[in-house]
């Protein structure tokens, strides 16, 4: 057994989203279903969300699916988990706390990361767990956090779990996430900022105070503190204005917008797709475009907006389409993540 291992009272857990296993129709099938079926991703009665997503889509999108992830997928698998391992490796050459990797779907699970956890560290007495989420939504870091804490309450009731809360706002991120654009991002060319849509009526149901979230005119520039705690769409925009501001740039010089929408039911608007159509005839001809609600290069990524969104946006008369990955395993980012993890667990073993 590892002597730091064996040594160390703390630990971190850094999870991400989660992929198929491969890009077989079987796989991407079971990858779905476990997905859509987590009442924080459609919230519908446990009948009606059955009915629609094994009864419907489940029949459908698998196969469709399957396809987009051959485009995208690497030799080594997955690119989102692949990049998740590195980000992990990274970490740990930087610190002797132990860092381990779970997905909120598919492999590795955070039940089987847990166990695994217990078996290599005899003395382990506090988890930190970092959901790689910058932003608060009920489909992402909600049920992140919702899913830790049902399998640490039943099976790991001894344990102290403590939580990186959303970093949307986080000084030392916003200086992260707009070296990362500054690096990409040509001078002439307008930033579109895409951000994973969520249904607005996602919005009404995290929104404690049940007034305010798309119930009121503005309402995500007009002060609640505790709204705004978990309203996701205000934390987004101030992501985008405060990078903005970070990178100097005017507010003619980006906007935002919203993509991977699902179903018929009204979703954060304006939506991304719409943009690339709208953007080449309103004279915006040099579009960047950067993903921050995602800190891993994926599907949503790399087909939906780098292979998708360039098409539709040349198509409607666009000239130049810049993208800009994700965080993946920049230096900064992982150094950032470190700091955090310093923060929260115990002094190294050494």
């Amino acid at each position: 057994m590892n002597t730091t291992m064996e040594k160390a009272t703390s630990a971190a857990l850094i999870i991400n989203l989660g992929s198929p296993a491969s890009t077989k129709v079987s796989d991407v099938k079971t990858y779905l279903g476990e997905f859509l079926m987590d009442e924080n991703v459609i919230d519908y009665p446990y009948f009606l969300r059955a009915l629609l997503v094994k009864g419907i889509i489940l029949n459908v999108r698998p196969k469709k699916s399957a396809e987009a992830y051959e485009t995208i997928w690497w030799d080594e698998g997955s690119p989102l988990i692949v990049l998740s391992e590195r980000l992990q490796a990274s970490m740990q050459e930087k610190i002797n706390t132990p860092i381990f990797l779970a997905m909120r779907y598919a492999n590795p699970s955070i039940p089987g990361t847990l166990n695994a956890m217990r078996e290599a560290m005899p003395n382990l007495k506090k988890v930190f767990v970092i959901p790689l989420y910058p932003h608060y939504a009920m489909s992402s870091y909600g049920t992140v956090k919702d899913r830790v804490a049902e399998v640490a309450k039943k099976e790991h009731s001894d344990l102290e779990v403590i939580f990186q809360p959303p970093f949307y706002e986080d000084n030392d991120y916003i200086k992260v996430l707009a070296n990362s654009i500054k690096e990409k991002l040509p001078e002439d060319h307008h930033l579109l900022f895409s951000y994973h849509g969520i249904p607005v009526r996602h919005l009404k149901k995290t929104d404690p105070s049940k007034v305010h979230c798309a119930r009121i005119k503005d309402c995500c520039n007009v002060d609640n503190k505790e709204v705004h705690a978990v309203c996701y769409k205000h934390q987004t925009q101030v992501t985008s204005l405060r990078v903005a501001e970070e990178l100097g740039l005017s507010p003619d010089r980006y906007s935002t917008s919203y993509q991977s929408r699902l179903g018929l039911a009204e979703w954060i608007r304006p939506y991304t797709a719409k943009e690339f159509e709208r953007m080449p005839k309103d004279g915006i001809k040099k579009l960047a475009v950067v993903c921050p609600a995602f800190v891993s290069d994926c599907l949503e990524t790399l087909e939906e907006i780098y292979v998708e969104g360039k098409e539709d946006f040349m198509h409607a008369g666009g000239e130049s389409f810049v993208t800009i990955p994700c965080l993946n395993t920049q230096e900064d980012w992982v150094n950032l993540l470190v700091s955090w993890v310093r923060n929260h667990c115990d002094i190294e073993a050494s």
